[in-house]
């Protein structure tokens, strides 16, 4: 059960359907956690699918691959293992459009709470993928 949710809001954030597209997945008050430096200010869940949102339009060909999706039913969580893709041709970013393509890999632990997300925590090398970008 755990499985179909998390495929579903993983989906959604990753599209850029923002809040709006992923809290029919989530708990109101889910949380976001990550040590990456962009988005170390960000504490709810609703506030980094609208942060995916954000960078999609920055990223506006932006797209992921799965390379692993593992549910583990004990501990009532699923991790998904992807890599996302793109080019820095859109507006927003802290600088204007570099032309620059990003290739970096990332893991989301998503925590459940019955059948939704109360926890997403996303393991990622922001500082690498910063410089691919021309962002640092």
């Amino acid at each position: 059960m755990i499985t179909d949710s998390a495929k579903k809001f993983f989906e959604a954030c990753e599209t850029g359907q923002g809040w709006a597209g992923c809290k029919a997945h989530c708990l109101p008050n889910a949380t976001f956690a990550s040590q990456a430096e962009p988005l170390a200010d960000i504490k709810s869940l609703e506030g980094y699918c609208d942060w995916m949102k954000a960078i999609l339009s920055t990223i506006p060909d932006g797209k992921y691959v799965v390379r692993s999706f593992a549910t583990d039913a004990e501990r009532a969580n699923v991790c998904a293992y992807g890599v996302f893709m793109g080019t820095h041709s859109g507006p927003g970013g802290p600088v204007p459009p570099t032309g620059k393509r990003i290739e970096t890999d990332y893991v989301y632990v998503m925590e459940f709470e019955g059948d939704k997300v109360r926890q997403l925590t996303k393991i990622w090398h922001a500082g690498w993928a910063l410089k691919q970008l021309g962002w640092a």
